[in-house]
């Protein structure tokens, strides 16, 4: 039976299926012939879809019309339904939990302090910003997890879980030193790295996704930086408290986006 669906659950009924057959948004969009930003706002539910974009997306993701408009709709037994059960490793990868990685989180930690602990204004506030960029930015680009740090949104900005712990164990081994300081009048917690960072770590990519965002936001003040934050996909989309999903960054526009997805004119 076919039931009067709203524009989020026709948004996320196609994300599931564009997701278990393994295309990206811009991979979809460019089949609809539509912009990634287009498409990106229909799966967040922000867009209708017309009758002939519908038909195109069941024919490229291989759904029922009357499947997808009933009640009981479920991408996994659609997909079964079609024979294609395999998922493939791209897949695999975009829809895996994120894995701390801590001894890379350390390195990379190290190697924003390298650059960055001399200036006045990082500390703590923009520290945090700077890993939670260089997080997003590089999933976004690559569809990988740089350190798998997990972040919450907190009200002054995203957070890293268990960055205390991590610190907390650099220091007593002589890597960090925590330092209180004021900067403008008001308190401030620095760290100062007592090592170098084992660049060995990271790949090229990486390092190089870091240099950027160093490049962009490390003169910023903490006051600056969060607010850009609190503008970004990610952080807008997640609720108060809650964890934020990598997956979000495939919806920035600019001047978040980092990615270059071509060229997005809609063809109408």
């Amino acid at each position: 039976m076919n039931v009067k669906l709203s524009q989020k659950q026709i948004g996320q009924r196609i994300t599931e299926l564009r997701k278990m057959k393994g295309l990206s948004q811009e991979d979809l969009a460019k089949s609809v012939k539509i912009s990634r930003s287009s498409l990106a706002q229909i799966e967040l539910g922000n867009r209708s879809v017309d009758i002939l974009e519908l038909q195109k997306l069941s024919l490229i993701l291989e759904f029922s019309l009357d499947n997808f408009m009933s009640k009981d709709f479920s991408a996994s037994q659609e997909m079964v339904e079609g024979k294609d059960e395999k998922k493939t490793k791209k897949e695999e990868e975009r829809i895996s939990v994120p894995t701390l990685q801590v001894n890379k989180f350390k390195n990379i930690l190290l190697y924003i302090l390298e650059r960055c602990a001399g200036k006045p204004n990082v500390g703590e506030t923009v520290l945090y910003k700077l890993l939670y960029f260089s997080d997003f930015n590089y999933y976004e680009l690559y569809e990988e997890q740089l350190t798998g740090a997990k972040y919450r949104k907190l009200p002054y900005g995203p957070v890293p879980q268990k960055l205390d712990a991590i610190i907390g164990q650099m220091i007593e081994k002589g890597q960090l030193q925590r330092v209180k300081t004021e900067y403008h009048g008001y308190p401030q917690t620095r760290y100062l790295p007592l090592e170098k960072a084992n660049l060995t770590e990271l790949r090229a990519s990486e390092k190089e996704t870091i240099d950027r965002v160093i490049e962009q936001m490390s003169d910023w003040s903490a006051a600056a930086i969060s607010n850009y934050s609190h503008k970004d996909m990610p952080w807008l989309a997640s609720k108060e408290g809650e964890e934020i999903n990598y997956e979000l960054a495939f919806y920035r526009d600019a001047p978040f986006s980092v990615r270059n997805y071509g060229d997005e004119i809609e063809q109408q």
